[in-house]
């Protein structure tokens, strides 16, 4: 009689993990996760959630958006850097 009460919370488990799995990230997580794998902090709990819920094509753009960024400050700091040394 214990068994199928033991195969009910199985199963709600289940569906509880699969609604989760299945949700996509919100923005906000995404820029976290790319801004943080950018700096090489990243956890492996958040790394594993990319990996089950993102999309690729997500992540690549974002990498790519933060890869600009970076480039275009990094340029910047350096033109103020020199133009103040002048």
């Amino acid at each position: 009689m214990s068994e199928p009460a033991e195969t009910q919370q199985a199963q709600n488990a289940k569906a509880e993990g699969d609604v989760e799995q299945k949700a996509p990230l919100r923005p906000w997580q995404v820029i976290s996760s790319v801004f943080a794998a950018g700096l090489g902090v990243q956890s492996s709990r958040n790394r594993e959630r990319d990996f089950k819920q993102g999309r690729f094509g997500v992540f690549i753009a974002a990498g790519l958006i933060f890869t600009l960024l970076f480039i275009v400050t990094v340029v910047a700091i350096v033109k103020i850097v020199i133009s103040s040394a002048a």
